[in-house]
């Protein structure tokens, strides 16, 4: 979504949603696959008026519909603890995604984090020193999944989770193929389904990593590249 089907103001433009709406009108299935959570993603789920499958939180959960868990995925609590303790360590920026909530550095828990169920976690800072700190540590454990969603941040689920997994559970509920999916993102935690689906998009914002894995690259978040995957790719005019 961000980066992708969102401009730089976190919305869809007019012409975007016009031509989302020609390809459901077509028979294409359209489905939100995000770092967000539920409740983020769901009011533009909405204003789409999308009604099938979403992936949120990159994999950890999988939506057979708007409100209907189809499956969850749920973070080691020592795992988390450990992520929690590196970036009080560090001092820097971090956020967690529970089951029911988003905590941050500024707003955390005041419960013990054995009592809540969490999903994911991430780092941000634009020190690139500090930045590669963590990811060495946490590549030391070798049972994450590491992505980001911009350059400056570090975003953890568990191991095997992605938006690639979560896609390939779509397709189960849709009855189809992961070759027959068009995938388009920006960002790492974009990169697994963009390699492993039937046509892999880059955004023209994308990070190089991205563009360089992806099977074409199209125009910008903010120049509609969505829409050329539309009109190029699905409806061929």
């Amino acid at each position: 979504m961000d980066g992708t089907l969102l401009n730089h103001e976190e919305k869809i433009s007019t012409e975007t949603m016009k031509w989302i709406k020609i390809a459901m009108e077509k028979g294409v299935h359209v489905c939100l696959s995000t770092g967000r959570s539920f409740a983020s993603a769901l009011p533009y789920a909405e204003q789409l008026g999308l009604d099938g499958p979403m992936v949120t939180v990159n994999g950890s959960e999988i939506w057979s519909a708007p409100y209907q868990l189809h499956q969850r995925s749920l973070f080691d609590v020592q795992r988390m603890k450990a992520m929690y303790e590196i970036a009080i360590e560090m001092d820097t920026w971090f956020w967690a995604y529970s089951v029911d909530h988003v905590y941050n550095k500024e707003h955390w828990l005041t419960t013990p984090m054995e009592e809540t169920e969490w999903l994911k976690f991430g780092y941000y800072t634009e020190d690139d020193h500090i930045r590669q700190h963590i990811l060495t540590k946490l590549l030391e454990w070798g049972d994450l999944e590491i992505t980001n969603s911009s350059p400056f941040n570090i975003e953890i689920n568990p191991l095997g989770v992605n938006k690639a997994t979560g896609i390939s559970e779509v397709c189960k509920l849709l009855q189809i193929e992961m070759c027959e999916v068009i995938a388009v993102g920006d960002s790492l935690n974009d990169l697994a389904v963009i390699q492993q689906c039937g046509l892999g998009v880059a955004m023209g914002n994308a990070q190089q990593h991205v563009k360089e894995q992806a099977d074409v690259v199209v125009a910008s978040n903010n120049d509609d590249g969505i829409v050329e995957v539309i009109r190029t790719y699905i409806i061929e005019e």
